[in-house]
């Protein structure tokens, strides 16, 4: 949810700051006062295309900065469970219970089920979870269950700078992570129903088939690694031949080193020792000579025996006559019998000190040894140890390839006959609930003043040889393409006007006409669709009197799972807004500006009344009271119709 927007130095913006609320928030005012400029702002943010000329005359870089709450995040399974008035506004999401109440949970449920990134993209039905894990790929980090996306645009180089959370990310993850965030009726690049490969995913939540279609996933990944462990061995005889020989020659090669785990680190301390040993025996006459006497040198030594038993003798006679003395005497006496052994030690060790320069040679020559089989195939012996299991592993899949490839083709069957039994339900549940959906959609189109236009979801299958084996739509069984999501192509067709054939979305004139079909799909699959803010700019064009309330009442309805912004010019929209705001445009110093108020009760009546003729009179304030009441009192019984429904079990949007 867009919490709030941070605009300066864009186009005739000098510097504005919004807070913007959960549920229906409304702009209006004059033609040319900056309401397009606002979502042009919104669309630069998101990751549009722009360039310098938005800079605003005279500066050097224009700024747009939005925090959005993703704790607020919708989940498909939320219900609207609660609803309290309180001056004027309701309050209306989902408590979440059904799904990760925060970000952070989110990620942890998104480690924790291994989600891969295509799936998550494809069929996540939390949104939740698909942003986790896309934040958690860019290692992005939320703060207090907020992100805050910026864009600089600059004029002197027209690049620009996007960052997430003060950290600087490129365009395209600005791009994907917006995705997830916001989408802009009447800017395509953000609007998630004109990208053909998100119309499957809206069909299956629609016809709550995610949890076949994940089944279908796990399937599809395990017979896609399957498939290349099998084209892997299906290479040719002559590349198996030369790839063992060259195995078979590391193998070898290592298993004659006779290589043991520790073996350097004992070398080299065996090497020290051969490498001093004239330093090692001066030592130990010292330490001897020094403990029990001797001539070192030339020097006579004092030897420390001698000392300690004067020592003992004398403290023995002190222990004699004073008994708190004998544990000192006794310390002594231990004391001289360690230096004893440490001096019986040493003079062992001496002994056996010898200069052995062929065994010091044989030493460097096993090291060397090591040392190259170290850059060969690992950093220790350990690593080098591993490399030859791994080799002799290989080298086995290889000599048995006949059987394990007899093995693998049965599984590739076994899996293709699974999958295919899978993606044949799918299939058939998919095109009764494309049929659902085209009515559906038809009778949104009517309300909105589309009373002729058609509408039809595409499905499609690809033949493939080397595919999935499944009878489609009562045809005899053949080979379908099959992806994550199944053997499918699904996409969404229209026919706005009579006589017109159909047409992908994607081909439909922008405008109004483009955003009230957007409208229709939204209030139908206002719970399948993840996406938590959506904005509607142009909506009106071409509409007037009862099906601007129509429109109204479609707009305040998605408030049910998100948040909606609104630019309009009709009053019957505007009196639908929990929030309403006024953009004009100034004069100061001889420079013109933007300003935008959030308008108060008796302003909102100004206002109102305003749009519906230009002068403000008695009669058009009386008329515009009227117009809210009628909008007021349409939400309140729509409340009590869905919390009825809601105790009955009945389902329905309430409209009519």
């Amino acid at each position: 949810m867009l919490l709030e927007l941070t605009i300066k130095d864009f186009a005739i913006i000098d510097s504005l700051h919004l807070r913007l609320h959960r549920l229906f928030n409304v702009f209006t005012g004059e033609t040319g006062a900056g309401k397009s400029i606002i979502i042009d702002a919104v669309n630069a943010l998101l990751g549009g295309k722009i360039g310098a000329e938005y800079v605003r005359a005279g500066c050097e870089r224009a700024t747009i900065e939005g925090v959005f709450s993703i704790d607020a995040l919708p989940t498909i399974s939320d219900e609207w469970t609660s609803m309290e008035v309180e001056d004027g506004e309701s309050a209306a999401y989902g408590d979440g219970t059904n799904g990760a109440s925060t970000v952070f949970e989110a990620l942890d449920q998104a480690e924790a089920s291994h989600l891969q990134r295509l799936q998550v993209d494809a069929a996540s039905a939390d949104a939740r979870i698909a942003l986790a894990a896309l934040l958690r790929e860019y290692d992005i980090t939320p703060e207090d269950g907020q992100l805050i996306l910026s864009r600089d645009i600059f004029r002197s180089s027209g690049r620009t700078v996007a960052r997430i959370n003060g950290r600087a990310l490129s365009q395209q993850v600005l791009q994907q992570v917006a995705s997830w965030l916001v989408d802009i009726h009447g800017q395509s690049e953000h609007m998630s129903l004109l990208r053909p490969d998100q119309h499957v995913n809206f069909l299956d939540r629609y016809a709550e088939l995610l949890p076949l279609r994940a089944e279908l996933g796990t399937k599809v990944t395990e017979w896609r690694n399957a498939r290349k462990t099998l084209q892997a061995l299906q290479q040719t005889e002559r590349d198996q031949s030369r790839r063992a020989e060259f195995l078979r020659f590391e193998i070898d090669e290592i298993e004659k080193a006779e290589l043991r785990p520790g073996e350097t680190e004992e070398l080299e301390e065996e090497r020290k020792v051969l490498s001093n040993a004239e330093h090692l025996r001066e030592h130990c006459e010292l330490v001897y000579g020094a403990i029990k006497g001797a001539e070192v040198g030339g020097d006579d030594y004092k030897p420390a025996m001698d000392q300690l038993r004067i020592a003992q003798r004398s403290l023995g006679e002190l222990a004699r006559m004073d008994k708190s003395l004998q544990e000192y005497a006794d310390n002594l006496a231990e004391a001289i019998y360690q230096l004893e052994d440490v001096a019986a030690s040493i003079s062992s060790y001496e002994s056996d000190i010898e200069d052995d320069p062929r065994r010091l040679s044989e030493i460097e020559e096993r090291l060397d040894q090591i040392a190259r089989l170290k850059r060969k195939y690992g950093a220790t012996i350990e690593e080098i140890l591993e490399r030859a299991a791994e080799d002799q592993a290989e080298l086995d899949t290889i000599t048995n390839r006949d059987e394990i490839i007899a093995k693998l083709q049965g599984q590739d069957s076994e899996y293709r006959r699974e999958i295919g039994q899978i993606a044949q339900e799918l299939s058939a549940r998919r095109r009764e609930a494309a049929q659902r959906l085209s009515v559906a959609m038809e009778e949104q189109l009517n309300d909105l003043n589309m009373r002729r236009a058609r509408f039809s979801v595409e499905i499609e299958q690809v033949p493939d040889e080397q595919g999935i084996p499944a009878s489609v739509n009562g045809q005899p069984e053949q080979h379908y393409a099959c992806d994550l999501t199944g053997i499918d192509r699904v996409q969404f067709l229209i026919a706005p006007n009579p006589g017109e054939p159909f047409k992908p979305l994607t081909k439909i004139a922008s405008g109004g006409e483009t955003s009230r079909l957007m409208l229709a799909l939204k209030t139908i699959l206002t719970s399948a669709d993840a996406t938590p803010t959506l904005i509607f700019d142009e909506i009106d064009a071409g509409i007037s009197g009862q099906s601007g309330q129509i429109v109204g009442a479609k707009l305040w309805m998605l408030t049910q799972n998100h948040q909606v912004i609104c630019v309009t010019h009709l009053p019957q929209i505007a009196a639908f807004a929990d929030t309403h705001y006024n953009v004009s445009k100034q004069i100061f110093d001889d420079r013109t500006m933007t300003i935008v108020n959030e308008l108060r009760p008796e302003q909102r009546v100004r206002e109102i009344a305003h749009i519906m003729g230009g002068n403000v009179t008695e009669f058009s304030m009386k008329s515009a009271e009227e117009m809210l009441a009628r909008a007021y009192l349409w939400k309140e019984n729509w409340r009590r119709s869905m919390q009825e429904k809601a105790v009955s079990g009945v389902k329905g949007d309430g409209l009519s």
